[in-house]
């Protein structure tokens, strides 16, 4: 049985004995199996009752349902497992007096020494529509966000620890508005009114309003700081030239409060990370591509398969299974899109149900365009793999780009070739002055 219900934002601290030391480890939520963990965040809702007797209209209704179908891949909880240790380390760094003391220092401006081992950091980048997102925001929905403590040991102890922060990168990359978004999160997940008493001090210098940040994620305890959208910090920081004031900011944050901190993103962002020596080893991490049109393609689309409105559900064809692949590129946001459009199209024209027909048109009207190559990674149908034939993770170079992959085999048709073709005996390896004697084709000439 689980320490905290499962979806309670909040949640009254329950300790484990063996963490006696450290209130913050001990009331840690304990770590789900594989199995638990995939029941608990995928998402197949019921097919609305009465769909039968449904008009057409009736039907197109209840197609946005479709938008809340999640499939859990094996990568999803690889996700929530490096998550869920950047927590724990995080309170493994800790200790009250040094907190009491870091806060202190925070106050005073004055430097502090500390011994603790460093916070976990990571990035975690993907192509966009890969589900990189949703992921992480399911796989941190099962723990308590907030754990309130007031007693421990037999006395009174009452503060609220803050396991995990969702923050987004703002798009101006300023380090007021990454503060003040850090406050805001804060104040949702506690009640707390920190963002206003912040926006006063607007016209204060960024460092003041970084140094407020640093100690409210020191009094909160915070665990995890998840910035989402990191993307941001290229894109437009490029044009500003304001990229090393953010970075150091959150460099210092994770290092002056011990807090974890992982970067969300695409991987546009990777051209910061491997552009400075000391963003490398923070950033390392998973680098998502979209399925392969494998096994793992075709366990998603039979997970999803059933949730037809139109009159007949069609069969998954090997024809609409790789069209749908190849105008999709295995990207799963994609790949709900066309499906979901596909039903539109062909409940508005009147048929009986999907064909590819109706896919080609849906395609036509969303206009999706998919990449040609991605930069490096992993594809998202290798996670399934033993852990002893997991993919190697990225080095700190440069990714080297990937093409992307089709169902359907690209390009003209070889064309038909005889027996005695020159070409085809090469690429058999079977072109020999023997094999040419045999055929006639030596010519020998006079000496």
């Amino acid at each position: 049985m689980s320490k905290y219900p499962i979806g309670e934002q909040r949640s009254s601290a329950v300790y484990d004995p063996a963490q006696e030391s450290n209130p913050f480890l001990a009331a840690l939520p304990e770590m789900m199996s594989h199995d638990t963990f995939m029941g608990a965040v995928r998402s197949l809702p019921p097919l609305p009752a009465g769909l039968g007797a449904m008009t057409p209209e009736e039907r197109r209704q209840h197609l946005p349902m479709l938008s809340s179908l999640f499939v859990p891949m094996d990568y999803a909880y690889m996700l929530y497992d490096q998550l869920f240790r950047a927590i724990v380390s995080t309170y493994s760094t800790r200790t009250m007096i040094e907190e009491i003391q870091r806060t202190n220092a925070l106050f005073r401006g004055a430097p502090f020494s500390s011994y603790s081992t460093q916070p976990a950091t990571g990035s975690i980048l993907g192509v966009p529509g890969v589900g990189k997102t949703s992921s992480i925001r399911r796989a941190l929905s099962l723990l308590p966000q907030v754990i309130e403590h007031e007693a421990y040991l037999g006395k009174p102890f009452f503060c609220k620890q803050v396991l995990y922060l969702n923050v987004e990168c703002p798009s101006d990359c300023s380090v007021k508005t990454l503060g003040l978004n850090i406050a805001v999160a804060i104040d949702k997940a506690i009640g707390s009114n920190y963002a206003q008493q912040l926006t006063s001090l607007r016209s204060a210098a960024a460092s003041a309003i970084a140094t407020q940040v640093k100690i409210l994620c020191l009094t909160h305890h915070v665990g995890l700081i998840l910035i989402d959208e990191i993307q941001n910090a290229v894109t437009t920081a490029q044009k500003n030239k304001q990229i090393k004031p953010l970075i150091k900011f959150l460099v210092e944050l994770t290092n002056d409060t011990c807090t974890s901190a992982f970067f969300v993103g695409t991987p546009i962002a990777e051209e910061l990370f491997i552009s400075q020596e000391h963003l490398k080893r923070r950033t390392r991490g998973m680098r998502l591509l979209p399925f392969k049109p494998d096994g793992a393609y075709r366990a998603f689309l039979q997970a999803i398969w059933p949730y037809q409105l139109t009159q007949h559900a069609a069969p998954l064809s090997e024809q609409l299974a790789n069209k749908l692949y190849d105008h999709s590129g295995g990207i799963p946001a994609y790949i709900i899109k066309i499906f979901q459009e596909t039903q539109a199209q062909a409940l508005l024209q009147g048929e009986r149900c999907i064909s590819a027909k109706a896919m080609q048109r849906a395609i036509e009207r969303l206009s999706i365009k998919v990449p040609r190559t991605f930069s490096g990674g992993t594809y998202i149908s290798d996670f399934d793999l033993p852990p002893s034939e997991a993919p190697a993770p990225p080095d700190e170079g440069s990714p080297s780009p990937v093409k992307r992959l089709y169902a359907n085999k690209r390009g003209r048709k070889a064309a038909q070739r005889d027996d005695v073709d020159l070409v085809k005996a090469f690429q058999a390896g079977a072109l020999s002055e023997d094999w040419l004697r045999e055929r006639g084709l030596l010519e020998v000439w006079p000496c």
